[in-house]
């Protein structure tokens, strides 16, 4: 039964209670909930829910998702509920995005006052998804109550979490299931419905605990959502078996300076910190396999000289395999000397060849590409080397009974990459990233958080090797095995075990993303309709 007044809806209270079975007033009802205080509890609730440095608190994330909803809900009109939701996404996202200011000021050379608005304009547009869930929440709202609402919030917010992984080249950073990455029973829900899913049974539960005190469907739903959420991912973290770990990776984070990381005289020097770092770990841990970060060598590996054979070098006289980032090129005409640029990951056998490779799929724009280069103010932040190309028809890298599925930098945040190199078979994922443009921020905690629902998505290890850091081996459930320093030197070893067994998500993936799609239609359809049965009667 829809209640006669609902504490979400604009207006003052009947002296009668609302109709769900309780006398009095609704305990939301109580509080008079302003604009302004909405837009505060959803921003500080994603300031607070997302890693930073300062205070994390995971569950503080639902609180996004909720202060969204509500404003929809309370909001007069779906012009003001998408403005407000609008506004409180950007302060929200502006938050999370801060760090941007430190690439674009310091590596792509933009004075200041140029550079500080650029996270505010990102989040102005990341902002529109806000404001589209506030709008759906408005127009929802007026029609259906309890469970259905709840369930077309969940709807809403995971399809648009897709959109934003492929709108405009892809940016899907705040994804809500990434918040609770640091407790690994929160995100085995991943497992099943994938990281974007898992997002809108989040969202579904927060709007449930909203509506809780107005609807006793809610009331169940919200509690049922937490038991079922909590109690299946401790039985999965806890029952998980990892096989046997038996194959020993060193990961080496060198910490070159980003600054001077492409200066042709200091390249000796960046390859000889690495020889002996991996000269350590190969003493101390005797690995299977070394991996270095994304671009840890500054030049084109693949070209004969000096640089070159010190790195092959290095790995005959260990006899131990590298898997190492390094750009790379491919001629496409010679007669005219044309060629184009890779993002490369190598790996060199324990003979010093280049046994395989792996090119970028996933681009960054304005950092390795230059979208509309004729009307930017500035070039892209990698200076080193011209605009690189997306790769095509990778497959993973074989060392011994390992499959290698390489996800190179901000991939690690796409569903589908790491979808696509276990589909090739895949029996664990590798990724190399450089964090060093972000220094010490939000963004290497954010990134690797992200990082981690690949692992659970897919049920396979995943070694994060990075030049400043977050470095870690992260267990099939999404447990940090290890983890290294940030802005040291140093080097990390763990035992990881192939994976040959695939997820539900796995499997259900070419079917999960138009279901929600599909489902999310079909709810605002039925809800059009109801809408133009009303105005009719």
């Amino acid at each position: 039964m829809r209640a006669r007044y609902s504490p979400l809806t604009t207006g003052s209270s009947p002296s009668s209670g609302p109709t769900t079975g309780k006398s009095g007033p609704s305990a939301l009802s109580q509080w008079k909930a302003d604009v302004p205080s909405l837009v505060l509890l959803a921003t500080l609730g994603a300031w607070l829910g997302f890693a930073n440095p300062l205070l994390h608190l995971p569950p503080a994330i639902l609180a996004f998702p909720l202060g969204l909803a509500w404003i929809g809900l309370r909001a007069t009109s779906g012009r003001r509920a998408f403005k407000t939701g609008w506004l409180a996404g950007t302060l929200a996202a502006t938050g999370c995005f801060y760090w941007m200011v430190i690439p674009v000021q310091i590596y792509g050379g933009l004075p200041w006052y140029i550079a500080l608005p650029c996270p505010a304009l990102l989040a102005a547009v990341m902002a529109v998804y806000y404001g589209l869930f506030s709008l759906a929440m408005h127009h929802a709202g007026r029609f259906v109550n309890g469970i259905p609402l709840c369930l077309m919030a969940g709807l809403t917010w995971a399809s648009l979490e897709m959109l934003s992984g492929v709108v405009l080249s892809g940016f899907p950073w705040m994804n809500l299931a990434a918040a609770l990455a640091p407790w690994p029973f929160a995100i085995q829900g991943a497992a099943i419905v994938g990281a974007y899913g898992l997002s809108g049974l989040l969202a579904a539960l927060a709007v449930a605990w909203l509506l809780c005190s107005t609807y006793r469907s809610a009331l169940i739903l919200a509690v049922g959502l937490t038991l079922g959420l909590t109690g299946f991912g401790l039985h999965r973290v806890t029952t998980h078996e990892a096989g046997t770990a038996e194959f020993m990776v060193s990961m080496v984070q060198g910490n070159v300076d980003q600054s001077h990381k492409w200066e042709p005289d200091l390249q000796m020097e960046t390859i000889e910190q690495y020889a002996a770092l991996t000269r350590q770990t190969i003493d101390n841990d005797a690995p299977a396999l070394v991996v270095w970060p994304e671009t840890a060598m500054p030049f084109y590996l693949q070209e004969p000289g000096p640089l070159s054979d010190a790195v092959h070098s290095l790995v005959r006289e260990t006899r131990t395999p590298i898997v190492t980032g390094s750009p790379a090129y491919r001629v496409t005409d010679m007669a005219r000397g044309s060629y184009v640029l890779y993002n490369r990951a190598w790996l060199v056998d324990d003979a010093g060849r280049l046994l395989g490779s792996y090119d970028k799929e996933h681009l960054v724009p304005f950092g390795e590409y230059m979208p509309l280069k004729e009307w930017m103010p500035f070039e892209k932040l990698v200076q080193a080397v011209g605009d690189f190309v997306p790769g095509a028809e990778n497959r993973p890298l074989r060392v011994d009974t390992v499959a290698l599925g390489v996800l190179i930098c901000y991939e690690g945040i796409f569903p589908e990459l790491a979808q696509k190199q276990v589909d090739r078979g895949a029996t664990a994922l590798i990724n190399l990233s450089n964090d060093a443009w972000f220094g010490d921020t939000s963004a290497p905690r954010q990134h690797l958080n992200l990082t981690v629902l690949r692992a659970v998505e897919q049920g396979r290890w995943l070694i994060r090797c990075t030049n400043t850091g977050i470095s870690a081996f992260i267990d099939p459930v999404g447990r940090i095995a290890a983890r290294g320093t940030q802005f040291e030197a140093e080097t990390l070893s763990h035992s990881i075990a192939p994976e040959e067994g695939t997820t539900l998500f796995h499997k259900a993936y070419p079917w999960i993303g138009p279901a929600i799609y599909g489902l999310t239609f079909l709810s605002f359809v039925l809800v059009g309709l109801c809408a133009r049965n009303k105005r009719k009667g």
